[in-house]
């Protein structure tokens, strides 16, 4: 069982940048970086310019997590930047999805939708084989380390079984409380990438060395089968 992990640089220690970044470049498969605007949800996080900085470190894949009201005019920009996915949300999306999709893919860079505790899968049915990554939320966004909204298993669920019937390819993320109390519960559901910030990785150790062996022995203790990066 191959399970991918996507460390969330907006929880990362900001002192130690280089330092932290440098040593997941061996190990992350995914960088997640949250954009958001002070509008769609309420807190300013990270940016393009933070992603430049990103990219001079390192070339592990980075996907902007779009928690803004207008993703188009966030694209040009991200993409320049180095992004390699950019997963905007559902929410505020859908009365031009398509035209936004082939926007993302005309920068070069993969297309993903990002949905909410409370909305439905139907809500991106519509055009899920047009996509490289379904990100599911596991807590309302905007904030760290908020608890696990135990309702969205039957949605991964869902996404696998959907992906399944229709022969499709697009990755399952999921963002939000992933750590050793939630793994097994999600990768069985269906799960192929894990978001980790706060309580699965980052505030697991006083460095990000331990804190990275630390979540790796969890991850194999509920996921015996399981392989990570090396």
């Amino acid at each position: 069982m191959r399970v991918h992990i996507a460390p969330s640089l907006m929880c990362m220690d900001l002192s130690l940048f280089r330092e932290q970044l440098t040593f997941l470049d061996s190990r992350a498969d995914f960088l997640h970086i949250d954009i958001m605007d002070g509008h769609y949800v309420p807190n300013l996080t990270l940016s393009p310019f933070f992603m430049k900085a990103v990219k001079k470190v390192t070339d592990v894949p980075m996907d902007a997590h779009l928690m803004v009201t207008d993703p188009a005019f966030w694209v040009p920009a991200l993409a320049e930047a180095g992004a390699a996915y950019i997963t905007p949300h559902a929410e505020v999306i859908n009365a031009h999805a398509f035209r936004t999709i082939e926007m993302i893919r005309a920068h070069g860079c993969k297309p993903g939708m990002a949905i909410n505790p409370a909305t439905p899968l139907s809500t991106v049915e519509p055009y899920l084989h047009r996509l490289d990554k379904l990100t599911i939320m596991t807590v309302d966004p905007g904030y760290a380390a908020q608890p696990f909204i135990p309702e969205v298993i039957e949605k991964i669920e869902s996404a696998r079984d959907f992906r399944t019937r229709k022969g499709l390819n697009f990755l399952i993320e999921i963002d939000g409380s992933c750590n050793r109390k939630t793994y097994a519960r999600m990768v069985n559901a269906g799960a192929d990438v894990l978001v980790l910030g706060t309580t699965g990785l980052f505030h697991m150790a006083d460095t990000i060395e331990t804190a990275w062996d630390v979540m790796d022995r969890e991850i194999k203790g509920e996921l015996p089968d399981a392989t990570l990066r090396v």
